[in-house]
Parts: structure tokens; sequence; C-alpha cells
């Protein structure tokens, strides 16, 4: 017999479900997992502990546990073509963490995007970076094109010439000068990390940039946004920095690996070998596709002179329309889930009333949609966004057109897996 308790936990996880289900999900650091990962995040694994490395732990029962992280391992090498990785931290902040304590020392000079420019929070001095104690130098950011300044960055560099620079963003619509900033740093004696957390599945099926060719010395990711898999972290590195990365992840940032997530992400790896060139060139339609929709729509889409993006992202300026933190209410209101989001432009210390909202369609593609999809998306958010039209109205129509995308896309048919499922439902 269940207790109160839990039928309400139980009711509203259902309730989560049902919303989900029918409504359009934009969240642009958000994806949903296949089938046989789902299997394996809710196997045995979840119950247990591995601590250490692969023949080396500390304790008992692990040598299956040590074949699937020696696999994973194998295949995120294959996968992005990196020297080795890491695959045990447990989110993309503490992957960004510990590459941080490999690559620089506490107190060094570090280059870094701004928030409002797209850079991670973990980027700045509020988190992960500011933990380390660096002197954080934002990198010059040209605000008409949505992207770094590569002349100006690449100066900087040369006065600054700092221990680390962190390319990758929160907001990254457009690919980072990367072999600009290789160029530069290789005569400074600067480290390039990437944190490639959103863009990562659009790098796996050889879409955007990559940085690994591109010769950074570490890519830190989380593993569940354009790559669609567990929630969790990865680090592509040169075997240089192995050593001290692995030190970082254990016993620096974390105890146990999450194993249920780590073989989840062995399985997406596979999966993403097989399907992940088509479910990037769809995602990069979509989105594309979606801007210029939005656009004639008569939404005010960033970047339209550069094709509006080059990722799964979209930068919406709303702040004729009522501003991004109403705007995005309304938007849920109608069961289209986005988020409110600061612009360049913006009072990095007034992140409650941005002048933006972002879009991503990587968990729409997932679902199956395609361009002319986009078409009636767009024309359903600026029922809201640009005539105003009441959100309870729309809804409805979000509802019945959502419902018409119940499974998952771009992976194996879970229905094979060691456990039933009924449908590929996400």
């Amino acid at each position: 017999m269940e207790s109160e308790e839990i039928k309400f936990i139980r009711n509203k996880i259902r309730e989560h479900h049902n919303w989900f289900d029918s409504s359009l999900p934009m969240i642009a650091s958000e994806n949903v997992s296949s089938p046989l990962t789902r299997e394996a995040t809710a196997s045995d694994l979840s119950h247990r502990y591995a601590e250490g490395d692969p023949g080396k732990r500390f304790y008992e029962g692990c040598k299956y546990l040590d074949e699937i992280e020696l696999k994973t391992q194998e295949l995120a090498v294959e996968v992005f073509g990196s020297e080795t990785a890491d695959v045990r931290p447990i989110s993309g902040v503490l992957a960004n963490y510990a590459a941080f304590d490999a690559l620089a020392d506490y107190g060094d000079t570090v280059m870094s995007l701004s928030v409002p420019s797209g850079g991670h929070i973990s980027h700045s001095k509020f988190s992960a970076a500011g933990l380390m104690g660096f002197d954080i130098h934002e990198i010059p950011f040209d605000d008409d094109n949505l992207n770094i300044d590569s002349e100006e960055m690449c100066e900087m560099i040369k006065e600054l010439e700092p221990e680390l620079i962190i390319l990758g963003a929160s907001v990254i619509p457009f690919p980072h000068p990367v072999k600009e900033a290789r160029e530069v740093a290789d005569e400074t004696g600067t480290r390039i990390m990437y944190d490639a957390a959103h863009v990562l599945g659009l790098i796996a099926g050889n879409r955007f940039q990559d940085p690994v060719a591109d010769g950074v010395d570490a890519v830190t990711a989380s593993t569940h946004k354009t790559f669609p898999g567990p929630q969790g972290g990865i680090i592509l590195h040169k075997n240089q920095f192995d050593k001290d990365i692995r030190r970082a992840v254990f016993p620096g940032t974390t105890s146990n690996h999450h194993l249920h997530h780590m073989a989840g992400l062995g399985i997406t790896l596979a999966e993403m070998k097989e399907f992940g060139e088509d479910y990037a060139n769809q995602i990069i339609k979509n989105a594309k596709k979606l801007g210029k929709e939005l656009y004639k729509q008569g939404c005010d889409v960033l970047g339209r002179e550069k094709g509006y993006t080059k990722s799964h992202q979209l930068l919406v300026d709303v702040s004729e329309n009522g501003g991004g933190a109403t705007v995005a209410k309304k938007l849920e209101n109608a069961n289209i889930i986005a988020n409110k989001n600061i612009l360049p432009w913006d009072d990095v210390n007034n992140t409650e009333e941005p002048s933006g909202i972002r879009l991503g369609v990587q968990e729409l593609t997932r679902i199956g949609m395609k361009e002319t999809d986009m078409s009636v998306v767009a024309e359903l958010m600026s029922r809201i966004i640009v005539e105003g039209e009441k959100p309870e109205k729309v809804k409805e129509d979000v509802e019945e057109f959502s419902g018409k995308f119940n499974e998952v896309h771009y992976c194996y048919d879970g229905r094979l897996g060691a456990y039933e499922f009924s449908e590929l439902q996400r």
C-alpha cells in the first residue's frame, strides 16, 4: 500500500509526463534519451560503486563495470577522434572543474566569454572558474555577429599571455574561432579548453566544428543536450593531461561516478556512431528553418544576416513584445517550453528581466520533426509573441500538433532490449 507522500510524488511525475507529451519542448540544454539508454539507467548499475580505475577499484564486484567503462571510453575516443577520454564526470560543470584543475593553476590568468556573450556561468567568477581563483578576462565579443571577435581575441592573447583560454559557450549559434586561437596560443604557451556542452551531438555528427581536430587541449561537455544521452559529463583530451585529469575527476571531484549513467553514455555513443550524422544534419536544418519562419512571422530573430544559426540554437529579441521573462511564461502557458535569456547587450546583474528568449530544436528533432513542422511551430509561437493571442487558446492547437510526435528517433529500437517497452514514447 502506498503512502500519501508516495502517491503525491508519483502523481506529479505522471502529470509531468503528460504535460511534456503534449508540449513543444524547446529548452536548448535538454533532450530525451533512447529506450536502450533508459534501460541502462534503470538497471542494477544504479545501486553500485566503482571508485578508482578499471582493474584498480576500491570495492569488489566491479568486473563487469570495468568492461563497460573501458568500452564507453573506447567509443568516446572513436566517435570524437580524441587521444583519450574520461567518461566519469557526473555533470558538465564538474567536467569543467576537473579540466580547469588539470590545465591551469589556482590564480592563473584565464580568458573566457562573459555570461551575456554566451559564456556558461561555470566559466565565470560566480562558479567553477571563480572557485579556482582565476584572474578572469572577458574574451571580446561581436554583438552584431553573435560571435567572438577573432582579431581582438588574438591581440588580447598576445597581450595577456594567459595560461588558459575557455572557448565554447552556453549560447553558441555559430562556431568559435578555434584555429585562430590555437595559432596564437602556440606562441604564448597558452592552453585551450573548449566547452562543447551544447554542441557535442553536432560534433559527433560531423557538423558545426571539430575542436579536437583544431588542436584544443581538452574538450569538456555535458552529455544530454544535442548529444542525447543520460545526464552526465565527459572530457576528451590529449594524453599529456590524462593523469592530471583523471586525478581531478577521482578523487578530486567525484567519488562514485554514477555507473548506470556511464553505461547509458556508452549506448548513446554507439547509437550516435550509427545515427549521429543524420540527426545533426536535421537539427541544423530545423533550426535554420525555424529562424526563417519566425522572422517571416514578425519575430526579431538574431543572426539573420548569417542564416540565423549554424547550431541547434536561436536567439529572439522580444524586448518589444514584453521581454524575455513575460514571453517565456506566456509560451509555457501554451505548452511551448523555452527559456528567457539575456542578450549580449543586457545587464548581467538583471538576469530576471532579460531581452530575449533562447530556443533549441534538438528535442523536437529527436521526436521526429522536420522542416515543414518548423513552419507550424513558428506559427504557433508567433500567435503569442507577435499577435498577443491568449496562451490558453494556442495551447489547444499545441496539444493537437504535439500529439503526432510520440516516438524517439535516431536510435535503435528499444523494444529489442531486456526490458520490454510497449512503445518508443518520449
